[in-house]
């Protein structure tokens, strides 16, 4: 079973990125399971959210404190919340930045990637300039990263759930694929 962990604020798209993928799963013959846990729910408030991806049936439905993989939002959340709580050795982590993971402080020893997702929000007109919505531009990057489930079906399932800007959310997962420097 693969156990992604997803962080991210309220309002940046972090659950239904996590569904997203949890769909491209199913359609490419894989079963999954995706659910959010809030704290306190407003806009801007720390929000993480989790997705299950197994050949089997899953029948776990916790929270993934030992995840394979972290997927960090806002890269403020790094300073702010422990997001390699857990981490597997071997674990990746793919942050939305334009720096680089040792720039973001992130440890040498750990598996780290990012992708510009706020500039290829914006560049796409996802959301606001002061409130861009990243979760369909951070999922292109982590299906280059990872390779779990092919960017065709993340596309398609982006196509299918997006609630606007539908071609637009579905070109920016492509973009942050497309990026080099993951």
């Amino acid at each position: 079973m693969i156990e992604i962990r997803f962080h991210g604020r309220g309002g940046q798209g972090a659950v239904l990125a996590s569904e997203i993928l949890a769909r491209a799963a199913i359609m490419e013959g894989l079963s999954a399971s995706a659910f959010p846990f809030f704290g306190v729910e407003r806009k801007g408030s720390p929000v993480t959210a989790f997705c299950r991806i197994d050949r089997r049936p899953i029948r776990l439905h916790t929270g993934i404190y030992e995840p394979d993989h972290v997927v960090v939002l806002d890269q403020a959340l790094i300073r702010l919340t422990d997001v390699l709580s857990g981490l597997r050795e071997n674990g990746t982590v793919l942050v939305n930045s334009s720096k680089t993971p040792a720039e973001l402080g992130m440890p040498a020893e750990r598996s780290v990637a990012v992708v510009d997702a706020t500039s290829i929000a914006l560049a796409r007109r996802l959301g606001s300039r002061s409130s861009p919505i990243v979760n369909t531009a951070i999922l292109g990057g982590l299906a280059r990263q990872l390779d779990i489930v092919p960017i065709e079906a993340v596309v398609e399932a982006i196509k299918d759930m997006a609630p606007a800007k539908k071609e637009e959310n579905a070109q920016a997962a492509m973009d942050a694929y497309m990026q080099g420097g993951i």
